[in-house]
């Protein structure tokens, strides 16, 4: 077992998280400056994303498409505001084959430009509307500061682009795909999240509106998990993607976009993850229970591994993702610790007591609130029967990804600071990172940018209805004006 514990992450959560990310083996930082190889610990939580977002993609009547990776400047400078909020983080490729382009390719760095051109080829009359399509794909950002899993100059995301015929089809659909993510972020990640608009100082560069789902870290900062986007008709204006509407004129069509990226992954980290190392929702985990075989003799080797492989077998049928640890070379004490650093949920010890018993002991990640609490410095454990394993094990899994979602839950609600309408009082909780501050704002990017000055936190979402405080502030806590909203407050990642 390593004596180097992982750093506190009261002490230092930066040193905490990336610690996680190396010795998880979830990723790690590549010859490539500001890139990072995703290694299968990582990979597998990632592939578990797709194939559930996929899933609820398509559910939604949405497709796959794949779009090139490169695609012309001039494309990418047809829309100003485009260009404009992207120009600093654009790689250009002007050589190919030994030769100078006769034109610079832009390295994706997201894909409006190049799939609209497309759609206006494809799209002549209101019959070809809706089009709802997605892409799973890398994208090259040039960030100057880069952080694994959640700024790298390279990450894979998915991009969904749809058009529609009308401005309210337009607006429904960019608002059903951020309901998805929250759907997703709260029954996936088991990670509460505010969603609401963001102001226009935030918004997406080419979009009319653009919507996220924040989620506040351990860390009591913001992270960005997702955003959707209503993007009017700017890009169909661009590239001419029109069509004959159903009075028989030419109409430009309404635009959306929305994605999600392994960024995910660096949030799952900071929601659940403690001093011991990564702690994995159930539902993300590659493997959700490690059975480590426990014996001193070659004769209890023996039947404890003859145990063991027939639980293993036992619960793969019953579609648990499981793993049966029989390295030789460590001792069960240094399995414990590896399996628990690397985040698996569930830890099966079976020894020979228990196969004498026909049972088993089950140690759970975290501590579940309706078992019995353990002695201080013990962990958590269960003795189960075999007879009704696998029932059991599904079940302490539902109850370990509901027992993540109410801890954080609890947690945000507890640094969530309400009514504060002394702008002073707002400065000293910011600076002592107390979390998600909702106050409010008279809505002039004047007052935004002067909090943004000096406190360094920025306005994460105008936040919706649901997520309001009961009673709404009255004055802007910057300028003492009339709030025209409530806003959440925050620094962020």
């Amino acid at each position: 077992m390593p004596e180097d514990k992982l750093p506190k992450r009261s002490e230092d959560f930066s040193a905490w998280y990336n610690e996680i990310v190396q010795r998880a083996e979830l990723a790690e930082h590549s010859p490539v400056r500001g890139c990072m190889v995703i290694r299968p610990n990582g990979y597998g939580i990632w592939e578990l994303m797709q194939q559930a977002l996929d899933r609820m993609f398509k559910e939604t009547g949405h497709q796959n498409a794949y779009f090139p990776l490169f695609i012309p400047l001039s494309f990418i400078a047809k829309e100003a505001k485009h260009v404009e909020g992207f120009a600093p983080e654009l790689a250009i490729v002007t050589k190919g084959g030994g030769k100078d382009l006769e034109e610079p390719l832009v390295v994706r760095p997201t894909s409006e430009t190049i799939i609209y051109s497309m759609y206006a080829k494809w799209v002549q009359s209101y019959r070809d509307l809706p089009i709802l399509m997605n892409q799973w794909a890398n994208v090259v950002r040039w960030e100057m500061r880069t952080r694994l899993f959640l700024r790298t100059m390279e990450f894979l995301w998915q991009e969904g682009h749809t058009a529609h015929e009308t401005e309210q089809e337009a607006e429904e659909e960019t608002l059903t795909m951020l309901g998805v993510y929250r759907t997703f972020m709260e029954e996936y990640l088991a990670m509460p999240v505010v969603t609401g608009v963001k102001s226009d100082s935030e918004r997406f560069a080419g979009a009319v509106r653009t919507y996220a789902v924040e989620a506040l870290m351990q860390d009591n900062k913001a992270l960005q998990m997702g955003t959707s986007h209503n993007l009017g008709q700017n890009f169909a204006k661009v590239f001419e993607l029109q069509f004959q509407s159903r009075a028989g004129n030419l109409e430009h069509a309404w635009n959306t976009s929305w994605g999600v990226s392994t960024r995910m992954v660096g949030g799952l980290i900071m929601t659940h993850s403690d001093d011991d190392g990564l702690v994995t929702p159930p539902k993300l985990a590659p493997i959700q229970l490690v059975i480590v075989p426990i014996f001193k003799t070659d004769a209890e080797k023996l039947t404890v591994m003859e145990a063991a492989e027939e639980v293993f077998l036992h619960l793969k049928a019953a579609g648990i993702r499981v793993k049966l640890d029989d390295r030789d070379s460590l001792s069960p004490g240094a399995k414990f610790y590896d399996w628990e650093l690397k985040g698996v949920p569930l830890r099966m010890e079976i020894g020979p007591k228990d196969v004498q018993n026909n049972s088993v002991v089950i140690v759970p990640r975290i501590l579940l609130d309706h078992e019995e609490a353990p002695k201080p410095g013990r962990k958590q454990k269960l003795f189960i029967s075999r007879l009704d394993l696998g029932d059991r094990i599904k079940h302490l899994l539902d109850e370990l990804q509901t027992q993540l979602m109410r801890n954080a839950h609890a947690r945000r609600e507890a640094n969530s600071i309400r009514g504060v309408t002394d702008y002073t009082e707002m400065k000293a909780l910011i600076e002592r990172d107390a979390g998600f501050i909702y106050a409010g704002w008279c809505g002039m990017t004047e007052c935004e940018a002067k909090v943004k000055e000096e406190t360094k936190a920025t306005i994460r979402v105008i936040p919706f209805p649901e997520f309001q405080s009961a009673t709404k502030p009255e004055r802007c806590i910057v300028c003492g004006v009339s709030a025209k909203h409530e806003v959440v407050w925050a620094k962020a990642y």
